[in-house]
């Protein structure tokens, strides 16, 4: 009888210590998976939801506050039930979505984006976090276009933000050449932008360089197209990479532009922009407006 109990009594402390270290070892991997999930930054946050439009993964909506969730895309209702009616829609390929660059300012994450949206597209995206949840949105949509003239794409060139300690004066500079050129049209002082001549561009139809600039604003000119700059809403950066919202008119037609510039050594270098045709009134999908920052 000993020996029987004494084998009983062996055998539950093998359960027992297997149970325990299993237990143990499900609490670490919890406190792991949790201490990741902590980690995570809201710029990642932000590229895990677009990429789901292409890869379906449920987790990213967590990401969003279910119970706060701003639309700036007039074409999509408000809150998640927005989000949701357009994945409702996905074509039979389904999105796709390639985020090319992304960087945080703030609350605020801005990104970069090619689209397959109901047709290929380039895209902008800002998102405004709160407590570590997406609480607001807004986007800047273009029809994915050809090489321009010096063979650029419109997301080609660096992604990486680098000059982190200057990123207050690169917005500053950023800031002031919009409203003096582009909102004030003050040409004459484009010299205290650039490093001469050199200016890379990746707009669809200008080519490079500050020359490049003036030669299409003059063609554009001369078809009696005007591109309009009223008023600039909000501007943002990461180090070299600065992205300034604005308002205005292209063609006459309301248009929201946004306007990405990589600055090297207190100069502009590089941009890539996205002119979108704001929708009227009549066919909005949301009353948030397009430029409430």
């Amino acid at each position: 009888m000993k020996v029987k109990s004494t084998l009983i009594i062996c055998a539950f402390a093998i359960v027992s210590c297997n149970t325990t270290q299993k237990k143990k070892e499900t609490t670490t991997n919890t406190e792991t998976q949790t201490t990741m999930e902590k980690t995570v930054s809201n710029k990642e946050k932000a590229v895990a939801v677009l990429e789901s439009l292409e890869t379906g993964d449920q987790t990213a909506v967590a990401y969003i506050n279910p119970n706060k969730y701003i639309q700036h895309n007039l074409a999509v209702a408000d809150g998640l039930e927005g989000f949701g009616e357009v994945l409702q829609h996905k074509p039979e390929g389904g999105f796709k979505a390639k985020v090319v660059r992304a960087y945080e300012d703030g609350n605020y994450v801005f990104t970069h984006t090619e689209y397959d949206f109901f047709g290929p597209k380039v895209g902008f995206d800002i998102f405004r976090f709160e407590d570590g949840l997406i609480v607001e949105h807004w986007d800047n949509l273009l029809e994915k276009a050809v090489p321009n003239p010096s063979g650029h794409t419109q997301t080609d060139g660096p992604t990486s933000s680098t000059d982190a300690e200057n990123t207050a004066a690169n917005k500053a500079l950023i800031k002031d050449f919009v409203a003096t050129i582009l909102v004030n049209g003050q040409f004459d002082k484009l010299g205290n932008y650039f490093d001469g001549d050199n200016y890379i561009q990746h707009n669809p139809a200008i080519a490079d360089g500050v020359s490049g600039l003036g030669a299409a604003l003059e063609a554009m000119a001369k078809q009696g197209i005007t591109m309009v700059y009223t008023k600039n809403h909000i501007v943002l950066g990461e180090g070299n990479f600065v992205l300034a919202v604005s308002e205005g008119t292209f063609g006459g037609q309301p248009t929201s532009f946004y306007d990405l510039f990589r600055v090297a050594n207190g100069k502009i270098a590089e941009h890539w922009d996205v002119m979108e045709t704001i929708l009227p009134e009549a066919d909005r999908k949301n009353t948030n407006g397009k430029f409430n920052f």
